[in-house]
């Protein structure tokens, strides 16, 4: 363990735990340039990081995955359990690290960052500074009711085709309706939360969630064993059947919609110029403002801005648009934008949004539309 003075007042401190020296001095130089940041300790196994922890208070850790003795995935589960704090995991893109990194998202990790093969840019640099930073300013409610709802949200198993459960017998969707959702910082905790509620044999859910393409596929694999709805990434030229759950991969390429023939198509189109995130919610969301009034869209939990210009598109178009709300969100950066812009037609609670926007493709059913909510 090595210790080092902590001088800013208004710092959020910061404790590396890797097993790797090389990792955790990257880490300490990349998070000590950021004032608002300040590195208090470094560990280099989860025997050190209890100790550390069992006689002195920090604001959020980076924990590495892979790690001898005690995995990082034990120790968060331990860890949420005895003194839940926020955490950023750091894991290779390896098909074993990507599905660890969702099993941590899962389980209560407020981020995870991919540990680098050579040197990041300023960019990317600044990229972890912030998403440390936002992690480390999670309020402890909002890391209490994220640990709730993911010890709950995902329902077990279920056959796939199998009638709804939280629907109504004669719900009638919108004909050509589909349902899109963007998130990032804390979305896959919101994700496993919002589509659950969403109707087995309802329209067709697009997703963009900011992370690297492995772990989009460790998480469509996930979300594929838990729901009853088909889940997978999208493919170019694919039709969108109702009941798919659909995740645009990060393939260096964006994924758009078309409407063709009564139905749902995805195409793919590159990312060029480079942009922050690929794939992009703001492309998602305007790839389908052509058919707007077919759309229900929201923005859960996330860093950034992306998203709000697609939101306000669509909503002017005739969308209906709706954002999670700031108490339960574990970042409020993606609605908060959109809200600003006037995109969001209602900021509804984490654990309402998935029925609500379900709901608002409904136009004949054996309950009241919307469970009581009424669209502005």
């Amino acid at each position: 363990m090595s210790d080092m003075p902590f001088g800013g007042g208004a710092a959020k401190k910061v404790l590396i735990v890797d097993d790797s020296r090389v990792m955790r001095a990257w880490l300490r130089a990349v998070l000590s340039a950021d004032t608002r940041l300040a590195v208090v300790a470094e560990a280099c196994d989860a025997v050190q990081a209890r100790d550390y922890l069992k006689a002195n208070s920090v604001d959020v850790l980076t924990l590495d995955i892979e790690m001898p003795g005690m995995s990082g995935l034990d120790f968060l589960t331990r860890l949420m359990r005895a003194r839940p704090m926020p955490v950023v995991m750091m894991s290779s893109l390896t098909a074993a690290g990507s599905d660890a990194a969702i099993q941590a998202l899962s389980r209560g990790a407020i981020d995870c960052m991919v540990k680098p093969s050579t040197s990041y840019g300023e960019e990317l640099t600044q990229d972890i500074c912030e998403r440390v930073y936002h992690a480390a300013c999670t309020r402890p409610s909002q890391l209490q009711m994220r640990l709730q709802s993911n010890v709950t949200s995902v329902a077990p198993p279920a056959q796939r085709g199998s009638a709804p459960v939280s629907c109504g017998a004669r719900d009638v969707y919108r004909r050509g309706s589909i349902i899109l959702l963007g998130a990032s910082t804390g979305g896959v905790a919101a994700l496993e939360t919002v589509l659950p509620m969403l109707d087995p044999q309802g329209p067709p859910v697009v997703v963009v969630q900011h992370m690297p393409g492995n772990f989009l596929a460790s998480f469509s694999e996930r979300l594929n064993r838990q729901l009853p709805q088909d889940v997978y990434l999208a493919s170019e030229g694919r039709a969108l059947q109702n009941g798919d759950i659909v995740l645009a991969p990060g393939n260096n390429h964006h994924t758009e919609l078309v409407y063709r023939g009564g139905g749902w198509y995805c195409r793919f189109t590159p990312n060029d110029p480079p942009a922050l995130h690929c794939p992009s919610v703001d492309v998602l969301f305007a790839s389908a403002r052509q058919e707007a009034k077919k759309v229900s869209a929201a923005l859960l939990t996330g860093l950034g801005r992306d998203g709000a210009e697609g939101l306000l598109r669509l909503s002017q178009a005739g969308a209906k648009t709706f954002g999670q709300d700031e108490d339960t969100c574990v970042v409020y950066g993606m609605p908060r934008a959109a809200k600003a812009l006037g995109a969001v037609q209602r900021e509804v609670s984490l654990d309402r949004i998935g029925r609500v926007v379900r709901d608002s493709r409904i136009v004949k059913s054996s309950k009241d539309p919307l469970d009581g909510e009424r669209m502005r």
